[in-house]
C-alpha cells in the first residue's frame, strides 16, 4: 500500500473530540452519559441570527463571496473591534474565515522551518500541531495554577531565544479558564516589540471574562502592526456549527491570508456571513444572558469539584472550563488519561485528560461547564460515587 506523506506524522487527532466521540458511542448503546468534553454552549443560536441567515438563503445569497468576506460583515467586525477592543482597524484589516482556519492561516503565513513559537502550557490542543505542520517548533511557556494559569511576561522572557518568531496569547484561555491581566499583555507586547516578534492573540472567549475587561494587544501602541487577532461568534453567540470567525491584522497580513484562503476554503459560507452581520449589529442581550448563566455554572462546578477528595481547582477567570488537579493517591492511582477513561466507563462521565493540553496538564482533567446546571450536578454526583467506590 502506498505510504502517507511524511508531514502526516506531525498531526495528531484532537483528544477532546476523541473523548466526545467515545461518549457518543456509549450513548448509542443507551447509556446516559454526562459530557464535560467539548467547548460548545448548550444554548440555541438566538432566533434573530438564524433569521438573518434564513433571509439571506431566501434572497438567493448562496453563491461565492469575495475571498475575504462580504463587505458588510468585514465592516461590522471592524466597527465592533474598534469600539469594544480599541483595535485601530477598518474593513480592509479583516478576513472572514472559521476561527480555527484563521489560526491555521496565521501559522502558515508566519512560521517557517526551525522557527520557534511560544505557546502556553497547558494550551488548546490545536496550537502545537498547527505549529508543527508549518515546520515550526512549539516552545511551551509554563503556566502556574497558583497564578491563575496566567501567561506572564517573566515566563515568556525566559522562553525567548534567537529562533523565536511568534508568541501566542489566549485569554481567557482554553483549557484552564485563565485570563491575563492588562499588565501581562503590556509586558508580553513589550517583549515582542523588543525582540521583533509576531503576536497571535486568540480572543475567541473575550466575551466570557468574568472579572475585569480583556485587553487586546493590537489596541496598544506598537501592537497593531505585529498582531493577528483571532475572534469569532462560536462561543459568544452559540454558533459553533456555523464555522465562522475572522482575522484582524495589518493589510499585508490580510493579503497573505487572502491568498491562503483563495487556494483552500475559497470563502466562508455565504449565508452564514449574513447571520453573523445580524449577530454583531443586533441586540446583544443574549450575550449577557449566556455569560451570566456560565458564571453560575462555573461556581457550581468549582464548588462541586473542591468538595471531592484529593481535588484542587482554581477558580476560572473566564471561558467555560475548569481545570482541576486530581491527587492520584486518592483516585485509585490513576493518571489523568486512565482516570478520564475510568470515569467514562464506570461513571458515565466524559472528561478530557489534562495531559492532552501539554506536559503541565498532567494530573488534571478539563471539564467544560457549557451544559445545564442539572447535568453539572449529576456529573459531580457520579464522580463522587466513583471516588467513594475506589
Amino acid at each position: 500500500m502506498p505510504k502517507f506523506a511524511p508531514r502526516m506524522s506531525r498531526i495528531v487527532g484532537s483528544a477532546t473530540l476523541r473523548m466526545n466521540n467515545l461518549a457518543a458511542q456509549k450513548r448509542a448503546t443507551g447509556a446516559d452519559v454526562v459530557s464535560f468534553t467539548v467547548g460548545e454552549p448548550d444554548f440555541d443560536t438566538p432566533e434573530p441570527i438564524k433569521e438573518g441567515a434564513i433571509k439571506a438563503l431566501r434572497a438567493g445569497r448562496t453563491k461565492y463571496t469575495p475571498t475575504s468576506g462580504i463587505p458588510e460583515l468585514r465592516k461590522a467586525i471592524a466597527d465592533v473591534a474598534a469600539r469594544e477592543q480599541g483595535i485601530p482597524c477598518t474593513a480592509k484589516n479583516v478576513l472572514v474565515a472559521p476561527a480555527k482556519q484563521s489560526l491555521f492561516y496565521a501559522f502558515q503565513a508566519l512560521v517557517g522551518q526551525g522557527d520557534e513559537v511560544l505557546i502556553p502550557d497547558p494550551a488548546w490542543v490545536s496550537y502545537d500541531p498547527m505549529v508543527r505542520w508549518a515546520h515550526g517548533t512549539p516552545i511551551p511557556v509554563p503556566l502556574e495554577a497558583a497564578t491563575g494559569f496566567r501567561m506572564t511576561p517573566e515566563a515568556v522572557a525566559k522562553a525567548i531565544t534567537p529562533r523565536t518568531r511568534v508568541v501566542v496569547l489566549n485569554s481567557p484561555a482554553n483549557p484552564t479558564g485563565g485570563a491575563n491581566t492588562p499588565d501581562d499583555v503590556k509586558g508580553i507586547l513589550s517583549l515582542a516589540i523588543e525582540h521583533d516578534l509576531w503576536v497571535i492573540s486568540d480572543e475567541i472567549y473575550r466575551h466570557l471574562q468574568y472579572d475585569g475587561k480583556p485587553l487586546s494587544p493590537a489596541s496598544l501602541p506598537g501592537g497593531f502592526e505585529r498582531t493577528w487577532t483571532i475572534d469569532g461568534p462560536s462561543k459568544s453567540y452559540a454558533m459553533t456549527g456555523w464555522r465562522m470567525g475572522w482575522i484582524i491584522a495589518p493589510e499585508s497580513c490580510i493579503e497573505a491570508a487572502d491568498r491562503l484562503q483563495s487556494q483552500s476554503l475559497s470563502n466562508a459560507t455565504s449565508f452564514a456571513q449574513d447571520g453573523v452581520v445580524t449577530a454583531l449589529t443586533g441586540p446583544q442581550d443574549s450575550v449577557a444572558a449566556m455569560k451570566a448563566e456560565f458564571l453560575a455554572r462555573r461556581d457550581l462546578m468549582v464548588a462541586g469539584l473542591r468538595a471531592l477528595p484529593g481535588v484542587t481547582c482554581p477558580t476560572p477567570a473566564g471561558a467555560f472550563y475548569a481545570f482541576p488537579h486530581f491527587d492520584a493517591k486518592q483516585w485509585g492511582g490513576l493518571d489523568d488519561t486512565a482516570l478520564a477513561m475510568a470515569l467514562l466507563d464506570k461513571a458515565n462521565v466524559a472528561t478530557t485528560p489534562g495531559s492532552a493540553f501539554g506536559a503541565r496538564g498532567t494530573g488534571h482533567l478539563r471539564l467544560s461547564y457549557a451544559c445545564s446546571r442539572e447535568r453539572i450536578a449529576e456529573g459531580l454526583k457520579r464522580m463522587a460515587a466513583f471516588q467513594g467506590a475506589l
